[in-house]
């Protein structure tokens, strides 16, 4: 090793008095891991120098003088980090990384305070904390806001004002149902904003149907559900039963733990229903193909690789995906930690379709059995204990108006029968031989076999026989024996992105080293621990986050306030659900197939395996909610694109937001809203009174619930020609001005 030679600047910076001691987990880990853990990290191949500095015995081993606990310049790391030789420059030059002064003064700092060492905050189990001490302690309203009132008080910033009354009522629907709110219910609570009434009004919300809708769009987006198939010829594929089943079980609050074991193991439960069997149609998401010449062992890795990132990314936060081909470079886990985790899913018999896939629309793949949604099937049961009391009636008591009836009630009932819809499940068969591929690479079979087990560094689940799906499902919500807290974290925080925009650790897919650590990781493990003593119950978590004050601030952030809160734009879905609920247009049935809106004509002309022509419904279908619009994963709807909806082909946790020209065109020409101001317009001239102020009154009343300013009042009547002029028309522009506001479209 070489002598220490500390750069003058960076000691200089690294002894100066700090008011408070760095933080490992938070500031000297990302570093580590973005710079250093390439080459000195888990992947044992491409380690150099034996030396580890994800790991503090290597990092601090007293023989090599790498980090040398409270003596900069005695750490070799010091010297590799500012050195002018280029042959001793860590990173190496050639690596395209470089260290800034900040990052190397914070190392310096680390190690001259002790360089404490924390375990991967990801990977420690989190426990509860005590509510922290805050100067002002009128303030919170729940355990919550004590610990967002201390990051703003360590800040010395105030905490933003409340939201008025009518932005909370639009928040709190857009965020819990994804629809605007009816006039009447802004002025009721912004006549009486108390708590009481912002409690009933939660309540209500949870309650609706339409908060399973918006709850499983994001849940849609996590486990990459689409109604094709993705690869080659991108054929329909029978699977929007698995989309009423996430619905409904966000409707009827099933308890996460036991939603995780339904979708990943409903197949292997004891006499299992059929909606537990519906929800194993989640192992059937992924992308496949039946292209002429395909190799079985080729897909059968590919299908492999894909569940493990899948389940990974959506349970565990955790890029096992990495892992395919080599060691993860910046985690723990091995190559053979991946096949053991895909060895899980290696009983799914779903590779038929590579010797009978169709290319009709649906396209075949087996296994896939007909069923009624859970409302037929409750609606059928009515009609036959209606049909059976009718006989017994007609038995004592017989009447030829009676006897029309049961006929006309068996018509129904055979008519419903029928009325089925075909969906993929997961049927449990023998188990594949699974080995690990060296490289990644199907074609090499030398790799030795493996049996289904959790990454090594976790634990072993103990069985005496082989482990199963259903095994790995309760490991990931079991609390105490399994990873659950782990798993409880990675979703609490989706649910905090989900009602202030952001995680409280920003990357919502990866918990590993290359993901970033959470700034308020106190708060996010109770949150975690809440969840779990809420038995896993979502609805509860959410309602005891909404009634925080935190959720409740103004979405303004200043030098001396600050908010958690953010304005941001509605996602793609709810923008064309908002529309249709101003419009009048929505049509709000729960569930059924997916629906074909309008589509600009030609925009499949390129999809073949079969050639296709995009035919829109020309019904009531036309207005159903976006949740319900057939997702074509290499041509996805030209709306939901402009508005950053993916493609669904992997994991997404998290949309990009972005503002483009592309965007207000669809607002302004795609025939949807075309028809829903047409719609609007119609609504206006109807219940808005005769003149054009009380008009704008109601139009403005119903988009975004306030009365318009001067400003916008004359900007609006400038839209309306002369006397004389088609009122329909006229109006129709003002109603397309109004939807186009960027406040119509924004969740504040």
């Amino acid at each position: 090793m070489n002598t220490v030679r500390l750069a003058p600047l960076l000691l200089a910076l690294s002894i100066g008095t700090q008011a408070r001691e760095v933080d490992f987990n938070r500031e000297i880990r990302p570093i580590l891991s973005d710079k250093c853990i390439f080459c000195h990290g888990p992947d044992k191949e491409h380690r150099k120098a034996k030396l580890r500095l994800d790991v503090e015995d290597s990092a601090k081993n007293p023989k090599n003088k790498v980090v040398v606990p409270g003596d900069p310049q005695a750490s070799e790391l010091i010297y590799r980090i500012t050195t002018d030789d280029e042959d001793d420059l860590m990173p190496p030059p050639d690596s395209g990384k470089t260290l800034t002064v900040k990052e190397k003064n914070l190392i310096s700092r680390w190690i001259k305070e002790g360089a404490a060492w924390s375990e991967h905050w990801a990977y420690v189990p989190p426990r509860k904390h005590e509510n922290p001490k805050v100067k002002d302690a009128k303030w919170p309203h729940s355990w919550i806001d004590r610990f967002t009132l201390k990051h703003f008080e360590g800040n010395e910033q105030r905490p933003a004002p409340d939201a008025d009354s009518v932005t909370l009522v639009r928040r709190l629907h857009f965020d819990l149902i994804g629809l605007p709110p009816e006039p009447e219910v802004v002025e009721a609570f912004a006549a009486n904003p108390s708590p009481k009434a912002y409690e009933q009004m939660v309540d209500r919300l949870l309650a609706s149907e339409h908060h399973g809708e918006q709850m499983a769009a994001y849940w849609l987006d996590l486990v990459r559900f689409a109604d094709t198939v993705g690869y080659h010829g991108d054929q329909d594929h029978s699977i929007s039963p698995y989309r009423d089943w996430v619905i409904d079980a966000f409707n009827d609050g099933l308890p996460f733990d036991q939603f995780t074991r339904e979708q990943l193991a409903g197949d292997l439960l004891p006499e299992p229903t059929i909606d537990q069997t519906i929800a194993t149609g989640y192992n059937r998401l992924l992308q496949t193909s039946h292209e002429g010449g395909v190799q079985v062992k080729e897909y059968v890795a590919m299908y492999a690789a894909d569940r493990v990132r899948n389940v990974s990314e959506v349970w565990m936060g955790a890029t096992i995906g990495c892992a395919q081909c080599h060691d993860h470079k910046y985690d723990p886990y091995t190559a053979k930690d991946f096949y053991s985790m895909a060895a899980f899913f290696a009983d799914i018999g779903d590779t038929a379709h590579l010797k009978n896939g169709t290319n009709s629309l649906p396209t075949r793949r087996d296994p896939e059995i007909n069923v009624l949604s859970r409302r037929q099937r409750e609606k059928l049961d009515k009609l036959e204990q209606i049909i059976v009391d009718k006989e017994r009636r007609q038995i004592t008591e017989p009447k030829p108006e009676l006897l029309a009836e049961i006929k006309a009630d068996k018509a129904t009932r055979e008519k419903l029968k029928k009325a089925t819809r075909k969906t993929m499940i997961t049927r449990a068969t023998k188990p594949r031989v699974t080995r690990i591929l060296p490289r990644g690479d199907w074609l090499d079979e030398s790799g030795p076999v493996v049996e289904p087990a959790i990454p090594s560094f976790m634990g072993k689940l103990a069985s005496e026989k082989r482990l199963t799906r259903l095994d790995l499902a309760n490991w990931l919500t079991d609390s105490e024996k399994g990873s659950g807290k782990l798993t409880a974290r990675v979703l609490a925080n989706r649910l905090w992105y989900l009602l202030f925009g952001q995680g409280l650790s920003p990357d919502l897919t990866d918990f590993g080293g290359q993901g970033q650590p959470p700034d308020h990781p106190e708060l996010l493990d109770n949150l975690a621990m809440s969840l779990i003593e809420k038995d896993w119950r979502i609805k509860d978590l959410i309602k005891e986050i909404v009634l925080s004050r935190s959720y409740r601030q103004a979405a303004v952030t200043q030098k001396v306030h600050a908010s958690f809160q953010n304005i941001r734009r509605l996602p793609a879905e709810s923008i064309r659900d908002n529309a249709l609920a101003i419009s009048g247009l929505l049509e709000r049935e729960i569930g059924g197939a997916s629906v074909k809106p309008y589509q600009p004509a030609g925009y499949y002309r390129h999809l073949n395996f079969p050639t296709r022509k995009y035919t829109h419904h020309k019904d009531q279908r036309l207005w159903r909610r976006g949740i319900y619009v057939h997702w074509q994963r290499q041509f996805l709807h030209p709306m939901l694109k402009a508005f950053d909806a993916p493609r669904r082909e992997e994991c997404t946790a998290q949309r990009a937001r972005s503002n483009t020209p592309l965007a207000a065109l669809v607002l302004l020409n795609d025939p949807t809203f075309v028809q829903a101001a047409q719609a609007f317009a119609k609504r206006i001239l109807a219940k808005g009174g005769g003149s054009t102020d009380t008009r704008l009154d109601f139009a403005f009343r119903h988009a975004v619930s306030r009365k318009p300013d001067n400003f916008e009042r004359a900007t609006l009547k400038a839209l309306l020609p002369a006397k004389g002029a088609k009122e329909d028309a006229a109006w129709t522009t003002v109603a397309r001005a109004i939807l186009n506001l960027a406040e119509t479209n924004l969740r504040r």
